[in-house]
């Protein structure tokens, strides 16, 4: 075997072992550690590390605040939207006796079943008009959400005024000031479009059910009002109780939507499943995410945006690691020819120089989340970062965070193939270089 086989064949004689032994990692780590006959050869490295720590805290804290962000629009949206709704794929309502919703009802895992009926109104008091979404619930809507808890004013949650025709409507909190009616009210009247016919421009009210058709289109106060800090719901909806609003939308036995809430323990995921092939293509089945698509999808994008122009980032203070893996190399020429002596290969050898690069980046990653997830927790802990200078004129005073174990794998990864890729340059053009010698 001539010499220059022996430099690359894969078996070495070296007692740590041949490629894919811990030969590479072996002296990769001793260049790391070890002192280098040029100190500025140290310093690039040392600024190497602290340029990926810096990038990789950039991430986990970034990510870490929107994750806070999108916990936090799901914990208001929790308040008033229900675990499932279930929907009509065609039209706005469905007979309420329908077999399969019946069937959903009767299912074991199904603790709070609430039939709905929601529809867009004309909400008039006093000399002030809003179009508003009019949603009747039944009454145990307080157990299939959290209604109480963002109910504001001296009253309490009723919809049916006991024994008697009259209904009750809370409003948004926003509405109520739009329509100046503050938590107690007068009467608020509620005009639908008419189902039938055609809409006379020279007589618009006709084109709406009215006193005159005896279904009482007005709603009383109980001294509340709801508040999900969200103005979709805030400045539009009216809860009131599901037999006012068959009535004004003319809807007897109908229901626009099924709102489900699990019992506790049950498996969520299996229970949508199984409602979802009960459904078929009849009904639309969708969780508290789904139901706010919009916002979530939009909340999605900008984090994805952020990973990518941090990622960027990145990529320049990996940049560091190209000089200083390039200076190592030109440093350890003399030790090229040691390595062979002793029977290292020339895979084996640049190998050497390609995990040096990843073991500055790995440090440096390492650094970084640890120092990352600690401010996140002193985020979390004392709000050191707050969203304004008034407290109180945001949902919260400080900047949510919330780490997810995924976005720190998805951090980890990401600087190590952005470093493998900033090493590979270096180690393929100089030690090529040097290993033709």
């Amino acid at each position: 075997m001539t010499s220059s086989n022996a430099r690359n064949s894969n078996k070495s004689p070296l007692p740590w072992g041949g490629v894919g032994g811990g030969f590479s990692f072996f002296i990769a780590r001793r260049y790391l550690i070890s002192k280098k006959s040029t100190n500025v050869i140290n310093v690039i490295s040392a600024i190497s590390m602290l340029g990926v720590a810096l990038a990789t805290t950039a991430m986990v804290v970034t990510l870490s605040v929107f994750n806070g962000f999108s916990d936090l629009v799901a914990s208001l949206f929790t308040n008033f939207d229900p675990q499932l709704k279930v929907t009509p794929v065609e039209g706005k309502t469905v007979p309420a006796d329908d077999p399969v919703l019946t069937a959903i009802r009767q299912m074991p895992e199904i603790e709070v079943a609430t039939e709905c009926v929601e529809d867009q109104a004309l909400a008039v008091y006093h000399d002030r008009q809003a179009m508003v979404t009019l949603k009747g619930v039944d009454e145990n809507f307080n157990r299939l959400t959290h209604i109480n808890d963002i109910l504001e004013g001296d009253g309490t949650y009723e919809l049916q005024a006991p024994g008697s025709p009259l209904s009750y409507g809370i409003p948004g909190i926003r509405l109520a000031e739009i329509l100046g009616m503050g938590y107690h009210f007068d009467t608020l009247f509620i005009y639908a479009p008419r189902r039938e016919g055609q809409l006379d421009m020279n007589d618009p009210e006709e084109g709406f059910v009215h006193e005159d058709d005896g279904r009482a289109p007005f709603l009383f106060s109980r001294g509340v009002v709801f508040k999900v800090q969200q103005a979709k719901y805030d400045s539009r909806y009216i809860l009131t109780s599901i037999g006012f609003a068959r009535r004004i939308f003319d809807q007897q036995g109908m229901l626009s939507s099924l709102e489900l809430r699990l019992k506790p323990g049950s498996n969520f995921e299996a229970v949508k499943s199984r409602i979802k092939e009960l459904c078929g293509t009849k009904y639309a089945v969708q969780d508290r995410f789904e139901q706010q698509d919009d916002t979530f999808s939009i909340m999605k994008i900008e984090k994805l945006v952020a990973y990518i122009f941090l990622t960027f980032i990145l990529v320049v203070a990996c940049f560091n690691i190209i000089g200083s893996l390039s200076m190592l190399i030109i440093d350890k020429r003399d030790d090229v020819g040691t390595l062979r002596a002793l029977g290292a290969s020339d895979k084996q050898i640049s190998g050497i120089f390609l995990l040096e690069g990843w073991l500055i980046a790995a440090v440096g990653a390492v650094i970084g989340i640890v120092i990352g997830l600690l401010l996140c927790w002193l985020q979390q802990q004392y709000g050191l970062i707050a969203l304004g200078q008034s407290e109180g004129s945001f949902v919260v005073d400080a900047y949510p965070v919330s780490v997810h174990p995924w976005d720190i794998v998805v951090v980890f990864i990401t600087v190590m193939v952005v470093s493998f890729l900033a090493a590979w340059y270096p180690v393929h053009h100089f030690s090529r270089r040097l290993l033709e010698k």
